[in-house]
C-alpha cells in the first residue's frame, strides 16, 4: 500500500511495515501512544545520543508523555559480549516496546534484546545461526519494535536477521528469524544527513552488495532439501521474482546516487535516494538471501588488527561491515559468474558498462568486475585486504571463519571448496 500524507510538513510513503518521509520521525511518540506503550526501551549508542536523530525521537515521546529508559552502550560492530550486555539491560527492564535509533549495529541489538527478553530461559547460542548456534525456531511473541535507520546500507529495519561478531570464533554470525523483523521502520532522509563521508560510502556498499548477492543468489527452486514444516524454513529463500524486483531497482539508484550521496553530505536528494535504496535492497535480500561477499566479510571483520576506518568514533580496530563485504565483490562475481551470466552482466550495465550486447556470456564474470574496480576506484576505497591489515598468511584464518557461514554461503549460484575460498581471498589483496 502506498500513499502520501496530507500533512504539509512532510510527504510519505508506507510500504508493508515501511514509513517513509522528511521529518516522519516526529510521529514516534503518536504511534507508540496508540500502541498504549507504558514502559519503552530506547537503544542507541553513544556518538548517536548527542545527535539530532536521537534528540527529535525523545522531544516526541516527551511531548505525547511516553515513559522510557535509553540504553546508549551499543558496540559499533556488536559483539556477543556487547550483545548479551543489551539482554541483561532488557531482562531487567520489563519493556513492552523497543525502539532503535541507529544503524544495523544498533538494529540488531534492540532485536537480540527483545528476542531474549521474551524467552528468558533461552541460552544465548539457543538462537545463533546453525552450525556455530543450535538455530532453534523462536516461538514465544516479541514485544513491538520501532526501528529508526540513521544509515543507508544494512536494511536491518526490514529483516528479520541480527548479526554479531563471535568472539571466540573471530567471525561474524547471527539470529536469522522472521519473527525479529521490527513492526514499523520510519524511513527518515533528514537523518542520514550526518553521515560522514566514509561512513556513507561504507554503507552504501552494502546496500551494492545486498543487491547483487540477491540478484545472483541460487534460484529458490534450487533449495533443497524442502522443510518438512514451515516453522523451520530458511529466512533466506534464494534468488526469486518478487526479490528481483527490489535488488534490480536498489542498483538502479546506487549507480546513479551513491557517489553523489558520498561526496556531498548536503545532497538531499542522494542522500535520501540511497536511504530508500538500502529499504528495496534490505526487503530483497531479507528474501532471498545473500551468499559469498557477505560469507566471507565475518572473518574479515572478525579478524580486524589495526585497522582503524576514518568517519567511525570509536575506540577499537573496526573494518565496517560495508568495506568488509565489497573488497571480496570483483574476486567473488568473477567466479559466480558462469552459473548465470546474464544476471551479472545485466548488473554490470546497471552499474554504468555500456554495450553489453556485444559482450560474450563467457566475460560476464571480467566485465563485472572490472566495472566493480571503477566504481570503487572512483569511490576511493583501500586497495584489497591488504590495506587494511591482512596479508596471505591470514587466508587460512579467514577461510575457516569463512567455512561455518552457511546459511548465507550454501546461497553462491556457483559450489565452492575451500580451494576455491583460498583463491578468492588471494584475489582480494589488491583490487586495483
Amino acid at each position: 500500500m502506498f500513499y502520501r500524507c496530507r500533512c504539509p510538513a512532510h510527504s510519505q510513503m508506507a510500504c508493508s511495515n515501511i514509513r517513509y518521509g522528511a521529518g516522519v520521525t516526529r510521529e514516534i511518540g503518536m504511534d507508540l501512544q496508540n500502541m498504549g506503550a507504558r514502559n519503552v526501551c530506547l537503544m542507541t549508542d553513544r556518538t548517536l545520543s548527542q545527535l539530532p536523530p536521537v534528540g527529535v525521537v525523545l522531544d516526541s515521546l516527551t511531548k505525547h508523555g511516553v515513559k522510557y529508559k535509553i540504553y546508549e552502550d551499543v558496540r559499533v560492530e556488536p559483539t556477543d559480549k556487547s550483545f548479551k550486555a543489551a539482554i541483561d539491560f532488557a531482562k531487567q527492564g520489563h519493556f513492552d516496546v523497543y525502539v532503535a535509533v541507529g544503524g544495523g549495529s544498533v538494529i540488531d541489538t534492540c532485536k537480540a534484546a527483545n528476542l531474549y527478553a521474551s524467552h528468558p530461559e533461552a541460552e544465548f547460542l539457543d538462537f545463533v545461526n546453525a552450525p556455530i548456534g543450535k538455530g532453534k525456531p523462536i516461538t514465544a511473541t516479541l514485544k513491538p519494535l520501532i526501528a529508526v535507520p540513521t544509515t543507508a546500507g544494512t536494511g536491518s529495519e526490514t529483516t528479520g536477521v541480527a548479526i554479531f561478531d563471535f568472539e571466540n570464533l573471530k567471525a561474524k554470525t547471527g539470529i536469522a528469524n522472521r519473527a525479529l523483523k521490527p513492526t514499523l521502520g520510519m524511513v527518515d532522509p533528514l537523518h542520514t544527513l550526518h553521515m560522514p563521508s566514509r561512513v556513507a560510502a561504507n554503507s552504501g556498499f552494502d546496500v551494492l552488495c545486498h543487491a547483487l548477492e540477491s540478484f545472483t543468489a541460487l534460484p529458490y527452486y534450487l533449495r533443497s532439501p524442502c522443510p518438512s514444516n514451515p516453522i523451520n524454513r530458511p529466512a533466506y529463500q534464494g534468488s526469486n521474482p518478487i526479490s528481483d524486483v527490489w535488488a534490480r531497482h536498489a542498483l538502479k539508484i546506487v549507480a546513479k546516487y551513491l557517489k553523489r550521496a558520498v561526496r556531498d553530505a548536503g545532497d538531499v536528494e542522494a542522500r535520501s535516494s540511497m536511504h530508500l535504496a538500502s529499504v528495496f535492497a534490505g526487503i530483497g535480500f531479507g528474501n532471498a538471501g545473500v551468499h559469498l561477499c557477505h560469507g566471507m566479510s565475518y572473518p574479515i571483520a572478525g579478524n580486524v588488527k589495526t585497522h582503524r576506518a576514518k568517519g567511525y568514533n570509536v575506540e577499537h580496530p573496526i573494518v565496517p561491515h560495508g568495506l568488509s563485504v565489497v573488497l571480496t565483490s570483483p574476486a567473488v562475481f568473477a567466479f559466480t559468474a558462469n552459473m548465470c551470466p546474464e544476471r551479472h552482466l545485466e548488473a554490470a550495465q546497471i552499474l554504468g558498462k555500456t554495450h553489453r550486447s556485444s559482450i560474450k556470456k563467457d566475460d560476464a564474470g571480467r566485465v563485472l568486475a572490472d566495472t566493480l574496480r571503477s566504481f570503487l576506484y572512483d569511490l576511493e576505497v583501500e586497495d584489497g585486504l591488504s590495506s587494511i591489515g591482512y596479508t596471505k598468511e591470514d587466508i587460512p584464518s579467514l577461510v575457516k571463519g569463512t567455512i561455518p557461514q552457511e546459511r548465507v554461503t550454501k546461497l553462491s549460484p556457483r559450489a565452492h571448496t575451500e580451494e576455491d575460498l583460498t583463491a578468492l581471498f588471494a584475489a582480494s589483496m589488491k583490487l586495483y
